[in-house]
């Protein structure tokens, strides 16, 4: 319920009009099936000719409780072979450092680094006791 006058008790006219812009602010959100936020709100309302901030959307929005909310595909960079067999895990998942096990236990990875020219594929084995790089490699698909 807006807020009103303190001696009428009638809704101003900010409450009013808070209360008519919630109401077209709530049909955005819900025909964008509570995607957009209050810039993507605001910029559908400018277009359907309703004057108003993007501050006052937010702030009506969280009045509302409405959110926007995105939904990001995951992009997919490893896909694992079904017919590779299972590892066994020769050092028991510890990978807390000692000195006297220098250059015995090593560990890799892959990453994948976005250039200008495509993808590069960049491979690490690092020393678990010391923690440097033994050996990487690069390589460059496009």
């Amino acid at each position: 319920m807006p807020p009103s006058t303190p001696r009428t008790g009638i809704p101003g006219p900010r409450a009013v009009r808070d209360a008519e812009l919630t109401e077209k602010i709530s049909k955005v959100h819900r025909d964008s099936r509570g995607t957009y936020g209050a810039p993507r709100v605001h910029a559908v309302l400018r277009r359907e000719g309703v004057r108003c901030g993007r501050r006052r959307v937010a702030r009506l929005m969280r009045a509302a409780d409405l959110h926007g909310s995105h939904h990001r595909r995951r992009h997919r960079t490893t896909v694992p072979d079904s017919r590779a067999g299972a590892r066994p895990d020769l050092i028991g998942r510890d990978f807390a450092p000692g000195t006297a096990a220098l250059g015995t236990r090593w560990c890799g990875d892959i990453t994948y680094i976005p250039t200008d020219e495509g993808w590069l594929h960049l491979a690490t084995v690092i020393d678990i006791a010391s923690r440097r790089v033994i050996c990487w490699a690069t390589a460059d698909h496009l």
